[in-house]
């Protein structure tokens, strides 16, 4: 297996947790934002839809192997950050996002690959 199909699974694979939570905290804010409101964060509303949206674009542009050099860094920025707010009493799910930050930060040194569409080949329609 070369490793543009290599670099393609790992977008896959890393990118469909956040597609499916993103899409799951957009479409039941509500229940979200109780648990956000109960850990005492300000318009919990607000900060449920946020945090979906960033996580559907985030995963989405990582599937798609659109920006990862620059989505990657702020992906593994998000997991930390959510892992220290959210995740510290939960072992399993720290580590997880730990692991997932550094799959973000390794796609952000090696780009998306071939497979991609940073990988298309531009052709200049003034060449």
């Amino acid at each position: 297996m070369n490793n543009n199909a290599i670099l393609l699974i790992a977008r896959v694979l890393l990118s469909i947790i956040f597609i499916v939570a993103g899409f799951g905290k957009l479409t039941g804010a509500e229940g979200f934002a109780g648990m956000l409101g109960g850990m005492g964060f300000p318009s919990p509303l607000a900060l449920a839809y946020l945090t979906g949206l960033c996580e559907l674009v985030g995963g989405l542009c990582v599937l798609l192997g659109f920006q990862v050099r620059i989505v990657g860094p702020l992906m593994a920025l998000f997991c930390l950050f959510t892992g220290y707010i959210a995740h510290l009493g939960d072992a399993t799910a720290l580590m997880k996002n730990i692991a997932l930050a550094g799959g973000y930060l390794t796609l952000a040194v090696t780009g998306a690959g071939a497979f991609s569409f940073e990988g298309r080949k531009r052709v200049s329609a003034y060449a």
